[in-house]
């Protein structure tokens, strides 16, 4: 038996590092920082001692572990990742894991070897790997879940992941199945950085076993964008040019997460969306608009959203997640009552109030918070007061704007090309951004935010004694002809009430719908739901009735004058 020494080595391995081809960069571990000899270029590294191998492996007196491992095992207790949608437990670290551990942990001296009685001394005094990217130290729940079975303990549903035997080589499992810190990691080769087995460019390393359901079109997976240079610096450590280039990388870590959960780069959730959607990348500036008064605000909440949440029980709270998911959302439009493609794959509430996963039509999208989890919001003071967006919608109700199903109004004169009593309209189409392009803006589309409440994309006065003007009520004379309405072709006192009494649209017409189980078609069609701010009770009876295409009597008193039984 040889007795070695820090400085020896042996022969056999001495003749196998002088090989040339070993040297070639990246192409073994001599150019690597996991050479720890003083001949090594990292910051960690040996005093004096020449022999490269002996930091993990000796011929002789090695440890009982494969393979001929020259390390003590590290008694650290770790904390492993945990998450919701992981499926299983992760145990703690064992296999080839435990031997990256050894070093990684930061516990063990780089210099600690079995083979030899002596440490073997580091330059600069450098004995622990406990600081940069490569120090794991004890806390594991940051990192990639390791030391778990792939085939029963994978995170998600299995439509998500590859098959274990179909995983690509050089990607593997060890030799029970498990996921391994070599599963993704070779440590005597760095041709990838990282010493990774594969480059990860467009997410090829990730997606040796994971497979999200409509990844391959979405805009994370093919966007060519790439950063502007302007505001903080989107793009993970070693990143690639684009956001297709960077895909999972874009929002993902698989060390040192931000959030563990989801291993998402930055702990506060819209960070990891607002980093590329504030016009730096993306090409709309979605931050600028959940920042308006009237929004789906994120940085109202924080920490509460969960993938595996019950829109019937959760807390409220608008996420970028809750809207979207950012692996199946795609560029395009799509008109109702399509999916937009912006929300494609997220989960909502249909229209009978089940949980749907995923959505198969936008207003399931909004029903998932504005239903029966709707908090209770009511905008103007009704007659019928109604909070749950689902039941106002209804398809059975006496009336309501043609979102679910197209309306029960075949007399809509004032309707604007191409809209037409066969059209249905998406919430989005009320519900958007003052700033996007479906008014005539540049920004993005959707229900991010607005300066006008409750978050609409023109504006709508519900303040009585308005003067009637085409900025007031522009958002109804976005689909419905302002002409057509003060000309009054569809109720003759549609001029008067508006422009001469100064009374708002929504003094009588409740925009969403009238629920079936409140309302009747007698007397709350045509979206009548009186504003009791501005409406009151006339002798305690506050009605209309229907009589047919353009009639009609009220019973009420408003500005003062008394209507009873008062015909149009």
């Amino acid at each position: 038996m040889i007795a070695l020494r820090p400085g020896s080595l042996v022969a056999l391995l001495a003749a196998a590092m002088s090989l040339p081809a070993l040297a070639q960069q990246g192409e073994s571990i001599v150019q690597t920082k996991h050479n720890l000899s003083a001949s090594g270029p990292g910051e960690f590294r040996a005093q004096d001692a020449a022999n490269i191998c002996i930091f993990c492996h000796a011929p002789h007196r090695a440890s009982q572990q494969k393979p001929l491992w020259n390390r003590s095992d590290t008694t650290t207790s770790y904390l492993t990742y945990t998450s919701s949608t992981f499926q299983g437990t992760v145990a703690q670290p064992n296999g080839t894991t435990r031997l990256c551990l050894s070093c990684h942990d930061g516990t063990i001296a780089l210099g600690s070897v079995v083979s030899l009685a002596n440490r073997i001394p580091m330059a600069g005094g450098r004995e622990f790997l406990n600081t940069g990217p490569g120090s794991l130290g004890a806390n594991l729940r940051d990192d990639h879940p390791v030391s778990f079975p792939y085939a029963t303990s994978r995170g998600g549903s299995g439509a998500h992941y590859l098959p274990a035997g179909a995983i690509p080589h050089p990607v593997h499992l060890d030799d029970e199945g498990q996921v391994q810190c070599t599963s993704c990691h070779d440590p005597h080769k760095n041709v990838h950085g990282a010493f990774l087995h594969l480059s990860n460019q467009r997410s090829a390393l990730c997606l040796s076993c994971h497979r999200p359901q409509d990844w391959a079109t979405s805009a994370h997976a093919t966007s060519a964008r790439t950063w502007n240079g302007l505001g903080a610096n989107p793009w993970p450590a070693g990143s690639f040019a684009t956001v297709a280039d960077n895909g999972c990388a874009n929002c993902h870590e698989s060390h040192g997460a931000g959030q563990p959960q989801r291993l998402l780069r930055h702990a506060v959730e819209e960070e990891n969306c607002l980093r590329c959607h504030n016009g730096n990348v993306a090409v709309k500036n979605v931050a600028a608009d959940v920042g308006k008064p009237s929004a789906h605000s994120p940085v109202d909440t924080f920490g509460v959203h969960d993938p595996t949440e019950n829109p019937a029980t959760m807390a409220r709270h608008a996420e970028c997640q809750d809207c979207h998911d950012p692996h199946a959302a795609r560029p395009g439009t799509a008109p109702a009552p399509k999916v937009p493609n912006s929300i494609a794959g997220s989960s909502g509430v249909n229209s009978s109030g089940a949980v749907v996963d995923p959505i198969s039509f936008g207003y399931e999208l909004c029903y998932k918070c504005h239903a029966e989890n709707h908090g209770g919001a009511v905008y103007v003071p009704r007659q019928i007061v109604q909070a749950n967006t689902r039941l106002e919608f209804s398809v059975t109700n006496p009336s309501f704007h043609p979102v679910e199903s197209v309306g029960r109004n075949p007399f809509v004169p004032s309707l604007i090309a191409p809209w037409t009593v066969a059209s249905r309209v998406a919430c989005t189409d009320c519900h958007d951004s003052n700033s996007s392009p479906a008014v005539g803006g540049s920004g993005a589309r959707g229900p991010h935010g607005s300066i006008y409440r409750p978050l609409l994309a023109l504006n709508y006065t519900t303040t009585d004694n308005t003067p009637e003007s085409a900025s007031a009520y522009a958002l109804c004379y976005k689909c419905h002809s302002r002409t057509s309405i003060l000309g009054d072709r569809s109720f003759k006192k549609h001029k008067k009430h508006v422009v001469d009494e100064r009374t708002p649209c929504s003094a009588c017409h409740d925009s969403h719908g009238i629920a079936a189980g409140q309302g009747n078609a007698t007397n709350n069609s045509h979206l009548i739901n009186f504003d009791t701010s501005i409406v009151r009770p006339f002798k305690g009876v506050l009605r209309f009735v229907d009589l047919g295409q353009q009639k009609g009597t009220c019973t009420l008193v408003c500005h003062g004058k008394d209507h009873n039984d008062a015909q149009y």
